[in-house]
């Protein structure tokens, strides 16, 4: 369910309510013990369920930014950008620029200052990754949401060579903290071959 603000809500308080109340939005259902949750609005969850366990009390701009990193993706689907790679590196930066500027928005309607809605949106573009500890995380958070729910369905659909190229950049692209996390996941047998496989290549 989307964070309900309370009474008289702290700046982060209402932006947090005020992304779920978007995340809530998208069309896409999935069934969640039992329950039909938006999709957008269950990967936000679990985005900052990683965030807690990644990171040692991280600070409210961080997790503003890691709960808005996937804002509104549904809008504009992967398949209006052309086929390949440098289409979908289009389509991946276009989202961040988007989801930085909304909730950019959100939190100078909710009382930030522009240097805090400009420093969350720097993060969810992930500008400075690999040198910004802000950026690592929502990194390191989208990239174990990946690996936990989605990799098994991703690794059948997708043919070996290419997959495992998929696993290097991403592991790549992950903190040490991170691959940690990551290689506790349970995973099916095949799955976890492949990952070994392309953390030994």
């Amino acid at each position: 369910m989307p964070t309900e603000p309370p009474r008289n809500p702290s700046p982060f308080a209402a932006t947090l309510a005020a992304l779920d109340a978007l995340h809530a939005e998208d069309p896409r259902r999935l069934t969640v013990a039992d329950e039909s949750v938006p999709q957008e609005l269950w990967h936000a969850g679990r985005m900052s369920a990683w965030l807690e366990r990644l990171v040692e009390s991280p600070d409210e701009l961080v997790r503003l930014a890691v709960r808005g990193q996937h804002l509104q993706r549904w809008q504009v689907p992967r398949g209006d950008y052309p086929e390949g790679r440098v289409g979908y590196l289009s389509w991946r930066r276009d989202q961040g620029q988007r989801a930085g500027e909304t909730t950019a928005a959100l939190m100078r309607e909710a009382g930030y200052d522009d240097a805090s809605a400009e420093r969350v949106a720097t993060m969810i573009r992930k500008q400075g990754l690999g040198r910004d500890e802000g950026v690592q995380a929502v990194e390191d958070c989208a990239c174990l949401v990946f690996l936990e729910h989605y990799f098994g369905d991703f690794s059948r659909q997708v043919d070996h060579d290419h997959l495992i190229r998929i696993v290097q950049k991403t592991w790549r692209k992950m903190s040490p903290g991170a691959h940690a996390l990551a290689l506790e996941l349970p995973m099916t047998a095949e799955a976890r071959a492949l990952v070994e496989e392309a953390l030994a290549g």
